[in-house]
């Protein structure tokens, strides 16, 4: 009898633990730690020399964060993984490990408002420039690269516009490229689409949303395909050339598939800082159990509700893949057959106002800047989260005035649906 290889839901609650070899605890502990007792001189000398693998200190690594980076790793299908503070933390310490001052990242111009203006202000102070790819044009991907582009960065479900992307398209034209190709699986999460069976060599994942999926701990989380030459063309030196502060190991050539998950955490995470905490971990993780049941949920409840708003005489228009008549719905059937996610927004007749209006009527809702809960979120993106940017940025984003964004979570769909009712009589 062969193995069997175990199934998603199998792997979100067992994957990467086993009990607690000193006291037997099921569950994961929490190892509320800062550092780890060496053996002797020895064994300290070959860890800090990455010789040998085991724990020195929390920032570089710990085992409650070490059963999250195996079990998200393993439900995306990559080879390893690395926990970190945030989503944000994880875009910072990816591009860190990829790219040198004068570097260019070529990205989805539909991507979290949040993500646009790290890469336009925050990563300028590093020396890295974007470029803005369109992903309804897979070809602006190609003419937007350079000699100095170093990876092409998208969203699987763009966030606020749950706009699905060619995945598989973008993917060609990375590998034409010869640059690593990163997929922020966020919105999707990999019950409803696992990236790297489409080409994507890097995934990245703010798992505070809804791996975590109770809107009580922060965390990002890099998952490492193993599928990229880091050596070819000596592009990549932080993998490729040997490094000094390890005695000369080289990164790809010591470690192979999971050369980049290394590199991040030993050059990156080890001197920025960005560590998760413990604690995070441990409630990501009892969040991660369920994702398969509350996903689905999430799909269902989604296309229900943005059904209902299609119909209002107060909503302009709705922005879901899961519905038919939508633009992005073909795409959604390849990528994302068992759902289109539980995030998308609406545009109200009424603009502005009424989007200010409507956010300030809701009960059941919840007005704040997060989602992937299991409480169902509402924000009015150009007055919150997309704020920051031009009218002509917010309109690119899939931000403009009226737009309103649901995350729409695990209630009852009726009990959803009337809130939203009542709200949009309120405006």
């Amino acid at each position: 009898m062969t193995e069997r290889t175990p199934g998603f839901a199998t792997l979100a609650v067992h994957a990467g633990s086993q009990p607690d070899p000193t006291t037997g605890a099921r569950a994961t502990p929490i190892y509320q730690t800062t550092s780890f007792v060496f053996e002797d001189a020895d064994h300290a000398a070959s860890l800090f020399a990455l010789q040998t693998f085991g724990n020195i200190y929390t920032r570089i690594g710990n085992p409650t964060n070490a059963v999250l980076e195996e079990r998200v790793a393993a439900l995306e299908g990559g080879t390893a993984g690395l926990a970190v503070a945030s989503g944000h933390a994880a875009q910072a310490v990816v591009m860190h490990t990829l790219m040198t001052p004068g570097d260019e990242l070529v990205a989805s111009k539909k991507l979290y408002g949040g993500s646009i203006n790290q890469f336009n202000h925050a990563f300028r102070n590093f020396g890295w420039r974007v470029a803005w790819a369109d992903p309804d044009d897979i070809d602006s991907f190609e003419r937007a690269i350079t000699p100095k582009t170093k990876a092409i960065f998208v969203e699987s479900i763009a966030n606020p516009g749950g706009i699905i992307t060619d995945i598989e398209g973008v993917a060609n034209v990375a590998r034409r490229a010869r640059v690593p190709f990163i997929v922020d699986n966020t919105l999707a999460t990999p019950y409803l689409c696992r990236p790297i069976e489409y080409g994507a060599d890097v995934v990245v994942h703010s798992l505070t949303k809804f791996l975590g999926g109770h809107g009580n701990s922060m965390g990002g989380l890099i998952v490492d395909a193993g599928t990229f030459n880091w050596s070819r063309e000596g592009r990549y030196p932080m993998l490729s050339e040997p490094r000094p502060e390890y005695h000369g190991v080289a990164m790809h050539e010591t470690f192979g598939t999971f050369a980049f998950a290394m590199a991040c955490r030993m050059l990156s995470l080890r001197d920025l800082g960005p560590a998760l905490s413990p604690f995070n971990a441990f409630l990501i993780l009892t969040g991660i159990e369920t994702l398969p049941l509350r996903m689905q949920r999430h799909c269902d409840n989604a296309a229900a509700v943005a059904a209902w708003l299609a119909g209002h005489d107060k909503v302009a228009w709705v922005s879901y893949p899961g519905l038919p008549g939508d633009r992005y719905h073909s795409l959604a059937k390849k990528y994302v057959p068992k759902g289109a996610g539980a995030v998308f927004t609406f545009g109200l007749k009424g603009g502005y106002d009424a989007g200010v209006k409507l956010v300030s009527n809701v009960r059941l809702f919840s007005h704040l800047a997060n989602i992937g809960d299991t409480r169902s979120l509402i924000i009015h993106p150009a007055s919150t989260t997309h704020r920051q940017l031009s009218d002509a940025q917010k309109a690119q984003a899939g931000a403009g005035p009226d737009v309103v964004r649901l995350s729409i979570g695990i209630e009852e769909p009726e009990d959803i649906i009337a809130d939203l009712e009542q709200a949009l009589a309120a405006t």
